[in-house]
């Protein structure tokens, strides 16, 4: 199990690298290739309407002259060992791992993901919980009532979960949950310090898109798995039928279950985007949509580094579930 893990760890870091190379191609070398000068990259450095001096003091701050592999170094030593910032006025420290500073925000970007990443991942977790135990437990139960009432009922549901967008939801339960009948406070959720209830609604608009999801996904591989042959072997020993479904069945069916909550968490990690801007929530995906507007460049890659950063971490850690889970892929 040890080799197994550092052998996805190793894969991991291997991925990362690979990732933060094309996501520097993609904002440096990409709009080069396009014929955008190095003026136009240290634009979106400065923000909008910068002047000739804060254009040059930033070209020649981050090297937007020096060749490639020069850039690329710097961009990667100032993860590893962080950097330091000339603002014209003052210099700033900006420890590892250092994604950049905001000339238009004047502050560092590692800062304000800090500041904003604790938000997300309350709106990732808590809507992950709701979703896991709503949409497998409705979906086991789809499963055991096949071609029931309950059974129709439930996908019929599902099939509206899934194909209704967050922001119809959310600006519908707005409308009426909030504004019409008054069931729950206005969604105010700006800290840690915040009552994280006050993200209910949010939680719950998430938590019906992926749930539907999830419900479909564990009936359909519920229906495959209790009809293998060793689960009537299980059934001819005598076992409890709790026994039967929860160890012998639900539990094969958990490999497929994980791949997709491994994408979607590390996804919502990275920044729920849509949710964010329905309920007017400062998380990780407003920094990001922030910075577009705003035509901050470092934001946004830092933003794009962190997203992927998620997405690869949660990846990893289905990797290793899947070693606890499935003993054959521990020996393969």
């Amino acid at each position: 199990m040890v080799a197994f893990i550092v052998r996805r760890l190793l894969g991991a870091v291997g991925l990362l690298l690979i990732i933060s190379a094309v996501t520097f191609a993609i904002f440096f070398l990409v709009p080069r290739a396009a014929g955008v000068t190095s003026d136009d990259i240290a634009g979106r450095f400065a923000g909008k309407q910068p002047d000739a001096a804060t254009l040059a003091a930033i070209k020649d701050r981050f090297g937007f002259d020096d060749p490639v592999p020069v850039q690329y170094g710097k961009f990667l030593k100032a993860i590893v060992v962080g950097d330091t910032y000339d603002t014209g006025t003052e210099k700033i420290h900006c420890p590892a791992p250092c994604l950049g500073y905001s000339f238009r925000t004047n502050q560092s970007v590692t800062d304000q993901i800090v500041d904003r990443a604790p938000i997300t991942f309350m709106i990732a977790i808590g809507a992950a919980v709701l979703w896991v135990i709503v949409g497998v437990s409705i979906g086991v139960l789809s499963a055991l009532r096949r071609g029931t009432i309950f059974d129709r009922a439930a996908m019929g549901i599902a099939l509206a979960g899934v194909s209704l967008p967050v922001f119809f939801t959310g600006l519908l339960s707005l409308a009426f949950v909030v504004h019409r009948w008054n069931l729950l406070p206005e969604v105010n959720y700006e800290g840690l310090s915040d009552n994280p209830f006050n993200l209910i609604l949010p939680w719950i608009c998430l938590a019906f898109l992926y749930a539907a999801l999830y419900a479909r996904l564990t009936r359909a591989g519920m229906l495959e798995t209790m009809n293998e042959d060793y689960i009537r072997t299980a059934r001819a020993k005598g076992l409890p039928e709790k026994t039967v479904v929860f160890k012998h069945g639900l539990r094969a069916t958990l490999t497929p279950i994980m791949t997709v909550f491994g994408l979607d968490i590390g996804l919502l990690l990275g920044g729920a985007i849509i949710t964010e801007k329905t309920f007017s929530i400062p998380g990780l995906g407003q920094l990001a949509l922030d910075g577009v507007n705003q035509s901050d460049l470092p934001v946004v890659l830092g933003a794009t580094m962190v997203a992927a950063l998620f997405i690869v971490l949660a990846n990893l850690v289905v990797d290793i579930l899947y070693g606890v889970v499935d003993p054959r892929v521990r020996h393969s």
